[in-house]
């Protein structure tokens, strides 16, 4: 291996780190990991760091996972990629079987892309063409959640606008009509739980009453809104979603991206609402966290309206080179087979439990903690510069870096949204582990906030 020094120099000189200010990173040591097992990550240095926050949250079943690795290992020994334009493959073709089992009831059809932002890419464009072919010809627009994240390629950046991440690219999209989640009543409005979702649902039908004859779909991140801070919204609103945009003729796309496999201590957040959306969009954690795959899945209604004869041009022309590759559709279905074999999701709900405990006992009260929220594994710790007030921090203050540069220092790998402190380990966790990352939290924000 290239030795240490050399690699920072050429990581400064070579690389552009994605949501990083460059200026910034290359003033700092960066923490470069060349090996990882279990939940442990370890740099060039041999010094171990704990996964807090799963890799970008797509580790699931920890690192170097003996079953993913032979699954990979296997492939290998057979194709590495085909393409699925005028070909089968057969790691895809079992994945897709695999997928529609596990799936909400009712999603039939897998059509394979590579990230979040590609799944969500071919999800609009599905319920585009769908309406188009069913004669709606009025039904171009969407409709989304207020602060919601659907990836950053422009059509993504449509439905999910973050002005943080996309304003310099806002004059080349066409952005989607607005609904308020829960969260904002509450937290802004400072109403109760109750009041903020029955303000949520009238501003939702109000809205979508309005728009609803130009809508193609609703996109919505059932149950939590990641990348806008880790919202929680109850399963109640998404029932009311789903009754809403179904009663207005537009489709209801749930982006499962980052809630998907087990994060929300179901396989899917859908399954908390009962319900089943008309797309479904799938990735990070679908391969275990090993390699790069996305699924948009489909309702047989929905795949059914593209089948004519050839020069109709009715069908979805639409894919990536990499689609459905078979490496990691072979992983895919292998972590799939955990999930079965290891009883992932049942053996999980004690430890969502002593999470919520620990952090109602060490870190809610920490004196910056606004607010702590939580869905399944999946945690974010709001810090604000005066609690009662709710004042934020300025962002010149880099709060959440701070937060994360004291835990690294104390073996913990975390990464902040904002002012937000995002901890969500692999499922894999132990007790021990998982008392280990609330700890260093712990330690980490009062540190930075209260020295």
């Amino acid at each position: 291996m290239t030795d240490p020094a050399t690699l920072v120099a050429w990581d400064r000189q070579c690389l552009w780190h994605p949501f990083t200010q460059m200026a910034d990173w290359m003033r700092e040591d960066p923490l470069v990991i060349a090996s990882a097992e279990g939940c442990t990550l370890v740099d060039v240095e041999g010094r171990r760091y704990l996964d807090g926050v799963s890799s970008l949250w797509c580790n699931v079943h920890g690192h170097r996972h003996p079953a993913l690795d032979a699954a990979l290992r296997a492939q290998l020994g057979r194709v590495a990629h085909t393409t699925l334009l005028g070909l089968g493959s057969v790691p895809s073709i079992e994945l897709a079987h695999a997928l529609v089992q596990v799936v909400p009831r009712g999603l039939t059809r897998v059509f394979y892309s590579d990230a979040g932002a590609t799944a969500v890419e071919a999800a609009l464009r599905i319920a585009l063409q769908y309406q188009q072919l069913r004669g709606e010809t009025r039904r171009t627009r969407f409709a989304s959640l207020v602060e919601a994240y659907h990836g950053d390629t422009l059509g993504a950046v449509g439905v999910g606008y973050s002005e943080t991440f996309h304003r310099f690219v806002a004059g080349g999209i066409a952005p989607a009509v607005r609904l308020t989640p829960p969260h904002v009543f509450r937290w802004e409005r400072r109403m109760d739980t109750d009041a903020a979702l029955a303000a949520a649902i009238g501003d939702a039908d109000a809205t979508l009453a309005e728009h609803g004859p130009t809508l193609a779909a609703l996109i919505v991140e059932p149950l939590v809104q990641g990348a806008a801070g880790m919202w929680v919204h109850p399963p109640a609103y998404l029932r009311a979603l789903a009754d809403l945009a179904r009663r207005h003729g537009a489709l209801l796309i749930a982006d499962e991206v980052a809630t998907g496999f087990g994060r929300t201590g179901r396989m899917f957040a859908c399954e908390h609402a009962g319900l089943t959306p008309d797309l479904m969009c799938v990735a990070k954690g679908i391969t275990g966290g090993y390699l790069p795959l996305a699924a948009t899945l489909a309702t047989e209604d929905v795949f059914a309206a593209f089948l004519a004869p050839y020069e109709e041009f009715r069908a979805f022309f639409h894919g990536h080179t990499f689609t459905g590759n078979a490496l990691a559709c072979a992983v895919a279905l292998a972590s799939l087979a955990v999930f079965r074999e290891e009883r992932t999701l049942e053996r999980l709900q004690p430890r969502i439990a002593r999470l919520a405990a620990r952090l109602a006992a060490d870190v809610a009260p920490l004196a910056h903690v606004g607010d702590v929220r939580q869905q399944g594994t999946m945690v974010g710790v709001e810090l604000v510069a005066d609690v009662a007030r709710r004042v934020p921090y300025p962002a010149a203050a880099r709060i959440g870096q701070r937060v994360v540069r004291a835990a690294r220092a104390r073996g913990v790998v975390l990464r902040p949204l904002g002012n937000v402190i995002v901890l969500m380990p692999p499922l894999a966790i132990s007790d021990a582990e998982l008392d280990r990352l609330v700890d260093v939290a712990r330690d980490a924000i009062r540190e930075a906030t209260e020295t």
